[in-house]
């Protein structure tokens, strides 16, 4: 994939207007000094997604979207970063100039062109002979009609027919002007050979009779098809699909996706299922996010593109014993993804498709609402059922569910799983987890014998918040202020305070691994309020040629925040001064990194505005806009007055345990000019201080 330039990205994400651009999509109404709507990403009745048009970032208030324009045509079309900016360079008709291709590369990108040509042609030929020919009305829309599908939804799907003959396709394509090659390459043609293997020079249709189903990727363009025959023939295959090319590969495919990958954002949820026609059927009943993995097993690929859409996944599972079985295996994989698996199970003899023809829309949306259950309940369930009394087929049974337990991502979730599998069975808890704990470990210890004992983080392991089996279990509780300020002391923090003219600068000496989790949350508040101000009012003069970026820095120093991702922004920041530039938030809300993306958006972003019939009435506010430099003070002398609280606090635990005199009067003495200094960084606050003495 060719590099964009940083000059040309910097060109698009400024031309590029963003309310323009999300008015595509939603129907905004100012208010205020930003635009609102109904969030485009979740089902919501009041608006709280907004659109800052002079920062030019979005956030939703309620599902906690947010970014650039850049990452709205990301999040909005599932594109990725390159993709998005091309859509944005169409749209204000900026010219791309991409490197240029060596010969093999402009060969094979005009062999997929060509084979997405064939392909939009063979669909659109399909069609008009469903919609057109006597054959394919009486046949091909007699049975699509048959199945309960209307018109609407053959055109929304672009379903057709292939006529009854050996080279229908190929005989009008070839009049149209199209290289027969390219119907080889993707799979419409085929090549007959002989007893030997060899090519006999005759060509034929793949698809000949039968219902089809074209499938289309991410963006719209067909790559493959699916094709059901209508003949009675026990020889002949039901379905027969695509094979693989340049521009179909199965894995990354899922059916239906281009046509439900709106409605699987709004409703927060995908619901899964095995066959065209049960997505057709659904579909038109109104249950429009939903795709299927058209019979094959699930692939990784294709839940890839499910997360890009939503966590949450719903399977709807035939009535059918063997195919749950083998559906079961796949439903795994979602788990080890992190998405949050539920699980329908339709009565014996039927799928989505026939029971939705057969109770109505409302009533099978009301069913898959109360019949949804989560995966793991639904496997322990289903496998005790079968194990039944057999002490072996239980064991078994047992380690199956563990197995799947596993594979989630998430420790409270596995515990709680673990306790329910342990009600489900009758078996002891602790036998499950010591159970647990062996076949998480087994894997663990192949990777990295050194590790074996910590248990939850050896390669491979999964944390379940349980220890191995024979050793104590962890308090399930956060820690006291006594355990944190230990945890803290032993972390080896020591402090260095200067007290400086125009203030107070403490600087911390950094642990050598510091953990943001460690982080307390009034720290973490803190060193946003000066990220913050540092992000949106870099270049406001707090005095006459002096910079808030400047202030800041000069202020803290190179390095005075803990929270990694704060500390890397910061630098980034840094460099862009070190380049005599002001940091920009509109710029800097398109950076590659999503957390630095997410992070700059929640900066520059406020829920509440002051009202203007405040300034009506003549009510003046001043805020931090107006007075940059208190702003900039107040922030400064928070976050030195927390890092000497913290210090305070480790000295005080400290004193807790025996210590040699010389060592303790050394820390009442740290202890006295401590709290000399918080009652200073409080005094220039006009804070009152209530700490113990």
């Amino acid at each position: 994939m060719a590099r964009i330039p940083k000059e040309l990205v910097d060109h698009i994400i400024q031309t590029a207007d963003i309310v323009e651009v999300v008015g595509d999509f939603v129907q905004l109404k100012r208010k205020g000094q930003n635009m609102w709507a109904p969030c485009p990403f979740h089902n919501e009745k009041s608006p709280s997604f907004s659109v800052n048009p002079a920062k030019s970032l979005y956030k939703c208030f309620g599902c906690g979207k947010a970014g650039g324009v850049v990452q709205f045509v990301m999040d909005v079309e599932g594109t990725s970063y390159v993709e998005a900016l091309k859509y944005l360079a169409k749209k204000y008709a900026i010219t791309i100039e991409e490197e240029e291709k060596t010969p093999q590369q402009q060969l094979e990108q005009n062999e997929r062109d060509s084979q997405f040509i064939v392909s939009d042609f063979a669909k659109n030929h399909y069609h008009r002979l469903l919609l057109n020919s006597e054959e394919g009305m009486s046949i091909g829309y007699g049975y699509l009609k048959e199945r309960g599908l209307n018109l609407a939804t053959i055109q929304q799907f672009e379903l057709g027919y292939s006529l009854d003959s050996w080279d229908d396709l190929m005989k009008t394509a070839e009049k149209a002007g199209y290289d027969k090659k390219y119907l080889e390459k993707s799979g419409l043609i085929v090549t007959k050979t002989d007893d030997q293997g060899h090519d006999t020079g005759r060509r034929y249709d793949r698809f000949r009779g039968r219902v089809m189903f074209p499938i289309h990727n991410i963006s719209g363009r067909v790559v493959g098809f699916g094709a059901r025959t209508l003949k009675r023939d026990d020889k002949m295959a039901k379905y027969l699909n695509s094979p693989e090319s340049d521009i179909y590969h199965k894995s990354d495919v899922l059916y239906g996706l281009f046509q439900a990958r709106q409605a699987i954002r709004t409703e927060e949820v995908c619901y899964l299922v095995e066959g065209y026609l049960d997505v057709l059927s659904l579909y038109q009943g109104g249950i429009k996010n939903v795709v299927a993995s058209s019979g094959t097993s699930l692939t990784e690929g294709q839940i890839r593109l499910i997360k890009r859409y939503s966590d949450n996944v719903t399977v709807l599972y035939d009535g059918d014993a063997a195919g749950i079985k083998a559906s079961l295996r796949g439903t795994d994989l979602l788990l080890e993804s992190g998405l949050n698996v539920r699980v329908v199970l339709f009565p014996d003899g039927d799928d989505p498709d026939s029971y939705i023809r057969k109770v109505g829309d409302q009533r099978f949306a009301q069913y898959i609402e109360k019949s949804s259950q989560d995966f793991i309940t639904f496997k322990t369930t289903l496998v005790a059922r079968e194990a039944s009394n057999d002490p072996v087929k239980k064991a078994e049974a047992i380690r199956d569910v563990l197995n799947s337990i596993a594979k989630v991502p998430d420790a409270i979730k596995r515990q709680v799983f673990l306790q329910q599998t342990s009600a489900t069975f009758g078996i002891d808890e602790q036998v499950l987890i010591t159970e647990y704990n062996k076949l998480v470990k087994a894997p663990a210890a192949k990777q990295a014998s050194g590790n074996a004992g910590n248990y939850g983080n050896g390669a491979g392991s999964a944390n379940t918040g349980y220890p191995p089996s024979g050793t104590a279990r962890p308090p399930a509780r956060p820690m006291s202020d006594e355990e944190e300020a230990e945890m803290l002391m032993y972390g080896g923090h020591e402090a260095t305070v200067e007290v400086l003219g125009a203030g107070v600068s403490f600087q911390p000496a950094k642990p050598a691994a510091a953990d943001d989790e460690d982080t307390p949350d009034v720290l973490k508040l803190c060193e946003r309020e000066v990220l913050r101000l540092l992000v949106l009012y870099a270049g406001r003069e707090v005095d006459p040629e002096i910079s808030v970026a400047a202030y800041l820095m000069g202020q803290l120093g190179e390095n005075p925040l803990t929270v990694s991702l704060y500390a890397e922004m910061w630098e980034i920041c840094r460099q862009e001064l070190l380049a005599n530039r002001f940091p920009d938030a509109r710029l800097l809300a398109q950076n590659e990194r999503a957390e630095i993306r997410s992070l700059i958006t929640d900066l520059a972003t406020e829920r509440y505005e002051i009202s203007p019939n405040w300034r009506i009435k003549e009510i003046y506010v001043l805020n931090e806009v107006d007075l940059p430099k208190q702003a900039c003070d107040n922030a400064v002398l928070r976050l030195n007055k927390v890092h000497v609280q913290r210090e305070l606090d480790i000295c005080l635990e400290r004193l807790r345990h025996p210590l040699p005199d010389a060592e303790m009067f050394e820390i009442l003495g740290d202890i006295k000019r401590l709290k000399e200094l918080d009652n200073e960084l409080a005094a220039m606050l006009g804070t009152v201080v209530a700490r113990g003495t």
